[in-house]
């Protein structure tokens, strides 16, 4: 857990004594107040700049700094291979060549020796080592060098050998970079590698230039020329094999920190792909880097954890290839616990504890003061145990530099440590009052830094509950401060440290405060690439603190969101808003929530996924005359797993097939696929990855490739006749598609002849489509007929030979023996005699049965129906095949027919047979053609009806019933039979005018009773014209208005309008009038007697086609023939002229809606008018 911030809140006591920072011994202390220091104490020597290894070229690079500081200054000397090298120096212990020396003379291993009268301090071992500057050596120009395009190739570097390793550089005469891909580059020998060569490799100034950056030197070598010639014939793609490293396993000695370079440079055709993995764990992305196209695996500061086993995977369309590379990693000495500077009162033990690891492990040894402990005079009171050495009952003497050095065959390193004796009184620098805040289950860390020699120690003291040691949570460090783990509420409180044995005491107080929490966490996503994605980190924080600060990483680096630009929009929230999502947005997200005491982060993902890339790196190989091998490489999978690959190709002999077109899916795990081909033609291919969000884009198409011609490997098939004519055959088949033509100058070939006979000679000739005719052959007869496909290099396989015949003619036999069974009384079976095949002069598809209805039985008035349509009265029921028998159904009651049958071929009807005449019996009538009433008075109710349209035999009489319906009672049923078939209207009397009737009236045959028709009504009062009527007339409609007489029941009004003609001797007719015939209007006037069909010109009782609807504030106008119109009313009104809309339908004697008495109508109407 983190420690807590300090706020000062005060100080008591402030000491205003002019004070000297003791540099030397306080250097490793946290001052927060004044101390008193004798301004005489003196400091041993300690080193501030280390010389530095280097290799020097020039006597001017010769130059190793040795800088220290101490009181007495100190003094500077150099020992050079274990021998004094320079006289003592003062001021500077930088050490430079002197001109007259050789160069050569001052490489070795030195160290400084920075002393002082308190002690010597000594630098760490440096090695300097001195060679000439790099030159070339004279070279003779390189042949040009020739390959053969698609071959693998090396270009050499070879730069001057050197301590220091140079950076090369492939570059034209222009100084322009030699471009690097996949396919080219280079190694850390520094050679460049081609995987494979094209044409375009071709030049003559590949130069490589070695570019010592310590000489300051760049030297470039002789330039190569290189020619790359196109292969005469196919270039053939081949497996990968490595061109570095060599073999199938290398090992690798590292150092712990170094940086480890593997390589893996392939070459091969398609250019191979590279893979690597580590076999005991996964590639960590934050450990490795990938570089030069994938043919390095980099680590920076390597550690202990890289040991291990490692493979490299290169791979394309034709097989892979494996490497295993073991790195062992090994280290110099580095410390784990170095001893610090101290001071020490006398008296006191001192332990300097010196511990180092390494691989193997190092051996440590003591030196006082530059000198060696083994050789120093023993000393009872200094002893060295497992690297730390002690000192018991140190005095002034034992003030010295103390030197600890780790070594094993990697290096060695050296740390100096100060012990400085003395006496000084004790002191708290910690300043009085400070104030500690800190956040449930952190760690709080009240300080009070002392100072003094001896070291003064200190107790802590809660305020009003003792010790605060007593506490299991709290413990006290070796330097004062006391620590509280875990720290709650209840931990708040006032704390007090003094120094043992004076009156010296400050006080502290530790707030706790709620832990910062993050409550809705980002979770991992899966976008679709385009879309926006939202991450959610929303957070708690304690009223206290200030608003804290909100920050978003991607990938651990830090996202920056401006007003210039919408991809990342942070919200006051924590949410993270990404705009348009691409791959690239893909990775490991966190938000940090940071206050001034605490912070907390929580991590998510993004996944985006998209279609996958395209494939690419398309190859032909194994190219025959009918097939080719197509290989391709796979594109990115964009986070969503391929499933399939989709071939497509493209002919371009064929025109129908010019396009893409899919040829084939694949699974995931297929590279390469053998394409089966056919001759003369063209073929291009292309391929398309398939993954859970969908299809890629095509790759870019193969090169083209084209098949030789050869003769067709197919003849057409559905070889047959379809001949019409009857002295001529009809040759007909499917034809071949262009592509399966297989070369120039096809043609069909067709063979013909009598399929019985005596000429046994095949007939031929020759079309170039569909279909063909041969003339003369006679009406039906049998043929072997076939068809070959043919092109100029040869014909197609031997066709098999198919049955066709010559044109049909109509067949020459009626069936005989006609024969009908009755199965019911609207159903017979119909039987026959078959005709002979040979009457039918070609194939037999069935007979036709011809129906035909005469009539009823009988043409008596009871029984004569209404006027059938054609299509009723005749029927053909056609029956295929060779059947000689029919099920014929749905023929009506009461009726004679006459049949016929026919036979029917391809070409016709043949001649029926003879007529046969059969009856069908009486069955029950059909419901009477319509059925309505009127009320003559108040008791009585006329009943008129039409005689059934399909009576289905002689009729006997009518039913009539009629009862009062009440809702989920069943009501007693009144009947009259009425005996008389021509009677078309009944009387009833004695009717009640408060009931509502419902009528049934039924046909009657002596088969049966026929189906009912039903209304309903009840009986009605006459009605009196209206009075004072007014009529406002416009241009196309008119206005009519009225006051209703006395009224006690409900009626309805018809009205009528007169139009004039233009001739004079017209008379002016009447809408509604009766109608004399079809298309005329009947006269009608005023004392002309009413009819049965003038109902609606009368004044009489109203009737249901003279009924209104429910009446109200509407009037729905229809028009008749002749323009006339009918009012309708809908909503009622309450006597007072109040309208209500509690009903609808219309009231009239046939609906049981019907309003109470005394009821008010509407009074006006308005109609609009039809032409003249």
């Amino acid at each position: 857990m983190p420690l807590v911030q300090c706020q000062p809140a005060g100080r008591r006591g402030s000491n205003k004594t002019q004070l000297h920072l003791l540099l030397l011994f306080l250097s490793v202390l946290q001052t927060h107040g004044y101390i008193i220091i004798p301004p005489d104490l003196k400091q041993a020597p300690k080193i501030t700049v280390q010389p530095v290894s280097h290799t020097a070229f020039s006597l001017d690079d010769v130059n190793l700094a040795c800088e220290g500081s101490g009181d007495p200054a100190p003094s500077f000397r150099w020992v050079k291979d274990g021998k004094e090298f320079r006289r003592e120096l003062f001021e500077s212990g930088t050490l430079t060549a002197e001109v007259k020396e050789e160069l050569r003379s001052y490489q070795g291993s030195y160290r400084c020796y920075v002393a002082n009268e308190l002690g010597t301090a000594v630098s760490d071992l440096a090695h300097l080592i001195t060679e000439p500057i790099p030159t070339l050596a004279k070279e003779k120009r390189q042949k040009t060098r020739s390959f053969e395009e698609g071959e693998s190739a090396v270009l050499y570097c070879n730069p001057p050998k050197s301590s220091v390793t140079p950076k090369i550089h492939w570059m034209d005469i222009q100084l322009r970079h030699i471009p690097l891909n996949e396919r080219v580059t280079t190694s850390l020998d520094g050679n460049l590698y081609f995987a494979n060569l094209i044409v375009n490799d071709s030049r003559e100034d590949y130069t490589c230039n070695a570019h010592y950056i310590s000489a300051s030197v760049i030297l470039p070598k002789e330039r190569i020329s290189i020619s790359v010639t196109p292969s005469n014939s196919v270039v053939k793609n081949r497996r990968p094999q490595l061109q570095k490293p060599a073999g199938s396993h290398s090992s690798y000695l590292v150092l712990r920190g170094q940086t480890l370079t593997l390589e893996c440079i392939p070459e091969g055709l398609p250019t191979p792909e590279v893979q690597w993995e580590r076999m005991d764990s996964p590639l960590s992305p934050a450990r490795v880097r990938m570089l030069k196209y994938k043919r390095w695996l980099q680590i920076e500061s390597v550690s202990e954890a890289d040991d291990g086993e490692y493979t490299c995977t290169a791979q394309n369309s034709q097989g892979s290839v494996k490497h295993h590379y073991s790195v062992t990693v090994e280290a110099a000495p580095y410390w784990t616990r170095r001893p610090e500077d101290h001071l020490y009162a006398p008296g006191e033990t001192v332990r300097l504890d010196c511990q180092a690891e390494g691989i193997p492990t190092p051996n440590i040894t003591w030196s006082i003061n530059g000198v060696p402990i083994a050789g120093t005079d023993s000393d009872s009171r200094r002893h060295v145990s497992s690297g730390t050495l002690i000192l018991t009952d140190v005095q002034y003497s034992d003030t010295a530099v103390y030197q600890c050095e780790a070594t094993n065959k990697h290096g060695n390193i050296l740390v100096n440590t100060r012990v400085h004796v003395v006496e000084l009184p004790p002191q708290i620098l910690t300043a009085d009052g400070l104030v500690y805040k800190a956040t449930e289950g952190q760690t709080a860390l009240l300080q009070c830094h002392t100072f003094g020699s001896p070291q003064p120690k200190v107790d802590w003291e809660i305020f009003n509950s003792g010790p605060a040691l007593a506490n299991a949570k709290m413990s006290q460090t070796s330097d004062g401060n006391l620590q509280i783990s875990d720290v709650s509420e209840d931990d708040s409180n006032m704390y007090t440290c003094s120094v043992r044995h004076s009156n010296r005491s400050i006080s502290a107080e530790l707030q706790v405060l709620n832990r910062t929490k993050i409550v809705d966490p980002p979770q991992d996503l899966r976008v679709l690439r385009g879309d926006d994605a939202v991450l959610q980190c929303k957070y708690t924080v304690d009223h206290k603190l200030k608003q804290p600060t909100i920050q978003w990483k991607k990938d651990k680096h830090k996202i920056t969101s401006s007003a210039n630009d919408d991809k990342y929009s942070e919200y006051t929230d924590g949410s993270l808003k990404i705009t348009d999502v691409q791959m690239e947005d893909s990775g490991i997200y966190s938000c940090e929530i940071s206050t001034k005491l605490d912070s907390v982060s929580a991590t998510g993902s993004i996944t985006v996924q998209d279609k996958p890339g395209s494939p690419h790196s398309l190859g032909l190989s194994e190219k025959k005359d009918r097939s080719v091998t197509l290989s391709w490489m796979p594109g990115a999978e964009n986070n969503s797993p391929v499933s399939e690959y989709v071939i497509e190709r493209k002919e371009e002999q064929n025109p129908e097939k010019g396009r893409w077109e899919e040829y084939r899916r694949v699974p995931q795990d297929i590279r390469h696929l053998e394409i089966h081909l056919q001759p003369y033609n063209t073929y291009h291919f292309r391929v398309r990855a398939v993954n859970g969000i969908g299809m890629s884009e095509p790759s870019p198409p193969s090169d083209s490739y084209s098949t030789p011609a050869a003769k067709p490997d197919m003849n057409p098939e559905n070889v047959t006749t379809v001949s019409t004519d009857s002295n001529s055959m009809v040759i007909t088949w499917q034809e071949l598609e262009q592509r399966q033509f297989n070369g120039p100058g096809f043609k069909y070939k067709i063979y013909w002849r009598q399929a019985s006979g005596s000429s046994p000679h095949w007939k031929e000739s020759s079309a170039s489509n569909p279909p063909f005719i041969v003339n003369g052959t006679g009406t039906f007869i049998p043929f072997e007929i076939k068809v070959q496909a043919v092109n100029e290099l040869g014909v197609g396989p031997e066709p098999d030979a198919e049955i066709g015949y010559s044109g049909e003619d109509l067949p020459l036999e009626a069936p005989s023996e006609v024969a009908v069974t009755e199965l019911n009384k609207t159903t017979v079976l119909v039987r026959w005699s078959p005709v002979s095949m040979e009457s039918v002069r070609g194939h037999l598809l069935g007979y036709k049965i011809h129906l035909r209805k005469k009539g009823p039985r009988t043409h008596s008035r009871r029984s004569l129906p209404m006027q059938e349509p054609a299509a009723d009265r005749n029927r053909v029921i056609v029956v295929h095949g060779n059947k000689v028998e029919m099920v014929v159904s749905d023929l009506q009651f009461y009726s004679n027919y006459t049949l016929t049958v026919a036979p029917f071929n391809s070409k016709g009807e043949g001649p029926h047979s003879k007529a046969y005449h059969f009856s069908t019996p009486e069955g029950a009538p059909g419901p009477v053609s319509f059925l309505t009433f009127e009320s003559p008075s108040e008791t009585e109710m006329t009943l008129r009806w039409g005689a059934p349209n399909k009576p289905n035999g002689v009729l006997t009489g009518y039913l009539l019933q009629y009862y009062e319906p009440v809702p989920g009672i069943s009501s007693e049923q009144l009947m009259e039979s009425i005996n008389l078939p021509l009677d078309t209207e009944f009387t009833l009397k004695g009717l009640n005018p408060q009931i509502q009737y419902h009528f049934m009236l039924r046909a009657l045959t002596a088969a049966g009773d026929g189906e009912p028709i039903e209304i309903e009504g009840a009986t009605l009062l006459d009605g009196e014209p209206p009075s004072a009527i007014n009529i406002e007339a416009g241009q196309t409609s008119v206005n009519v208005s009225w006051v209703p007489g006395e009224r006690q029941r409900n009626f309805a009004f018809s009205f009528r309008y007169l139009k004039k003609r233009v001739k004079e001797n017209e008379e002016d007719q009447v809408n509604g009038a009766h109608t004399k015939k079809d298309g005329e209007f009947g006269e009608y006037n005023d004392n002309e007697k009413c009819s049965t069909n003038q109902q609606s010109v009368c004044e009489s009782k109203s009737s249901s086609n003279d009924s209104l609807a429910d009446y109200g504030d509407s009037v729905d106008i229809q028009f008749n023939e002749d323009g006339s119109f009918i009012g309708q009313y809908s909503g009622r009104r309450d006597p007072n002229g109040h309208a209500t809309h509690g009903s609808s339908g219309a009231t009239s004697p046939i609906n049981p809606n019907m309003p109470p008495p005394s009821i008010s109508f509407p009074t006006s109407v308005t109609g609009f008018l039809g032409p003249n």
